[in-house]
């Protein structure tokens, strides 16, 4: 009977130890599910004319596909791209303005230019071609008779890499071009799309890149009437915003975008771009891995 009675006690103290620890374990939190990150993004200032054309939209697509990381494109004008990237709000930009690229890294703002890739401006004007321009080999003697004919031209005005290379254009003609025949377009800042379009309105002469131009040229009265200079050459490169004096600058995530774009996978997007839409290319490879491609 003692035997039995102590069976009991032991039994009952292990029933009572088993409960204990039982409830224990129901008053422990379940461990905390980490939050999945949020994808890192890079803002990228850059002109408008990629932008317009759709190939930084595929850029930033086949990027994000291959990496994760976000690019979020801001299109502006050359001129203003640097002034969104000097206020650090951009961790690279995309530019086609040489003179001013040079600046922006030599100032401090930019670290490096990388050649990206290159097409060229045109000069277009009415099928009439009062200023008989036509065939012109000289980009700066089309501008000069255009200049004394004072036929109407349309400058987008706004400082952004196809007014810059227009200005570079006239002063190598010796020209400041002023006069009725010469107008700012109040709204050229929202790009070469909305600039070209107006002009085919005005029946008006300008220079424009080509990229625009055949994107819209079933919907254009305009011809292209000088072309193949040297100087009408539009090379666009990137440049990383300097982490030095940005510390929030995401420049690792920039030059990984940089690197990639100007690898042979992403310079083999910029040569076919356009091809199967419009039967050319809208730019051609100038990365020195993009060279090598045939």
């Amino acid at each position: 009977m003692k035997r039995k009675k102590n069976y009991f006690l032991i039994s009952g103290i292990l029933i009572i130890f088993l409960l204990a620890m039982s409830g224990c374990g129901a008053q422990q939190t379940a461990p905390e599910k980490t939050a999945p990150k949020a994808p890192v993004q890079i803002i990228m200032a850059s002109t408008i004319g990629p932008i317009d054309a759709g190939i930084v939209g595929v850029f930033a697509d086949e990027f994000e596909k291959k990496t994760g990381i976000i690019v979020r494109p801001v299109g502006a004008g050359t001129g203003e791209a640097i002034r969104i990237a000097q206020s650090g709000a951009a961790d690279l930009v995309m530019l086609h303005a040489r003179e001013l690229e040079e600046k922006f890294v030599a100032d401090g703002f930019g670290t490096k230019r990388y050649d990206l890739m290159y097409n060229d401006f045109i000069i277009m004007g009415p099928a009439a071609d009062p200023a008989k321009i036509r065939g012109e080999k000289s980009a700066a003697e089309a501008f000069k008779k255009i200049a004394e004919a004072q036929a109407l031209f349309i400058s987008r005005g706004d400082r952004s890499g196809t007014h810059v290379k227009e200005m570079e254009i006239w002063a190598k003609a010796g020209l400041k071009p002023e006069g009725d025949w010469y107008r700012i377009f109040a709204r050229g800042a929202e790009g070469n799309t909305v600039t070209l379009k107006h002009v085919n309105e005005q029946n008006a002469y300008t220079i424009i890149d080509r990229a625009t131009y055949l994107r819209l040229k079933k919907e254009l009265a305009l011809e292209v009437l000088v072309e193949s200079d040297e100087i009408l050459l539009n090379f666009i490169t990137v440049i990383p915003v300097n982490q030095q004096k940005f510390p929030a600058v995401k420049n690792t995530e920039a030059m990984k975008f940089i690197e990639w774009l100007t690898s042979k996978e992403g310079q083999s997007i910029i040569k076919n771009f356009g091809v199967d839409q419009f039967g050319a290319p809208l730019f051609f490879p100038n990365s020195p891995a993009g060279r090598e491609l045939k």
